[in-house]
């Protein structure tokens, strides 16, 4: 750490030297790994965002904005640096508080990120719903999401210049959606990273049900509110299945009550268990790109389940034509792909 802090937890488990990679959801690997499989690509991002101006940003937030210390919001303060610690981050983000009454929190900046949390979230949320936002943004820091985010707002900036040369338009859309097909599995592998700050699942679906629309939480009945998930998830009319494709196109966030399920399951296993148990992948073992077939294969692996489990029509749809694709493939493969036809090679 570069700063000195006082550590008001001392019961909560920290982790030394945690990889992004101990929480990061499988596609969210899985898309990044193509990403940094290519040698220099986030230079080459930065290069073409030039226009992109992090200084401005940080001298905006500075002038327009409250930023959090010992002396102004000292309770952020200690928050901001409680989640720092616990995440084991090189250095302590800074966090402005700016005026608006819609609950938003954001991650801005590639080379000294820092933080944005609206007043809005800060005056409706408790201190321990606060941190896990606060811990949500910090994995954003860690897995240095921020290059990738900042890939496709330009992009959809791009997009909407060209809106007049229709063809030009439709690829610039075909990467947007993938990134933000990405982007939305990057939140939720940051809220899993809000949960290992807070290291309270209830804290994390309060701070969830209240960006959904509940203003009073004890007003919220938290087994309906998952059964809204559900529900979500399990429609019977294949209008509905294409209807969901069409609105989370354009969304940069998982809808909030499916976001909250996918936390609460992961708060109940054993992989988030054994992470508070010690056992994870630590950032001095990582090695950039060696791995990234298998984060692809991950990847895979966790739409494969997503589909499967998945009582969605389209879903079981796309599941049934990929099995039967990859059972004709296989077939014609073991046939012919000895050379000789009588399938026994290997």
């Amino acid at each position: 750490m570069t700063e000195d802090i006082e550590v008001s937890r001392r019961d909560a488990v920290r982790f030394p030297g945690i990889s992004p990679r101990a929480y990061e959801h499988p596609v969210d690997r899985g898309a990044l790994a193509t990403l940094r499989a290519v040698p220099g690509f986030a230079q080459v991002v930065k290069a073409i965002s030039g226009f992109y101006n992090e200084r401005g940003e940080r001298l905006m937030a500075l002038a327009s904005s409250i930023r959090v210390g010992p002396k102004q919001y000292p309770e952020l303060d200690r928050l901001r640096h409680e989640c720092a610690e616990t995440l084991d981050l090189p250095s302590v983000p800074n966090v402005f508080v700016y005026q608006d009454p819609r609950l938003n929190a954001e991650t801005v900046g590639m080379d000294e990120p820092f933080i944005r949390l609206s007043t809005g979230l800060v005056e409706l949320m408790s201190h321990d719903s606060l941190r896990f936002v606060l811990g949500h943004e910090m994995g954003h820091v860690l897995s240095g999401h921020a290059v990738y985010r900042t890939m496709m707002v330009r992009l959809i900036a791009l997009q909407l210049a060209m809106s007049w040369t229709p063809v030009s338009a439709l690829g610039i859309r075909a990467i947007v959606a993938a990134l933000r097909e990405w982007f939305r599995k990057a939140e939720l592998s940051c809220d899993r990273a809000g949960l290992l700050c807070g290291q309270d699942p209830t804290a994390a679906l309060r701070a969830q049900i209240q960006v959904a629309g509940g203003i009073d939480p004890a007003r919220i009945d938290i087994p309906s509110f998952l059964q809204q998930a559900s529900e979500y998830e399990s429609v019977e009319d294949i209008r509905d299945s294409f209807l969901k494709l069409k609105f989370v196109e354009t969304e940069s966030h998982p809808f909030a009550v499916v976001r909250a399920a996918q936390l609460q399951r992961w708060a109940a296993s054993e992989e988030y268990r054994a992470i508070l148990a010690g056992d994870y992948p630590r950032r001095d073992g990582d090695k950039p790109g060696s791995d990234w077939k298998d984060d692809l294969k991950s990847a895979a692996q966790s739409y494969k389940e997503s589909w499967n489990s998945s009582a969605d029509p389209l879903t079981k749809v796309f599941s049934d034509v990929g099995e039967a694709v990859s059972g004709a493939a296989g077939k014609v493969w073991n046939k012919f792909g000895n050379g000789n036809g009588n399938g026994s090679g290997s």
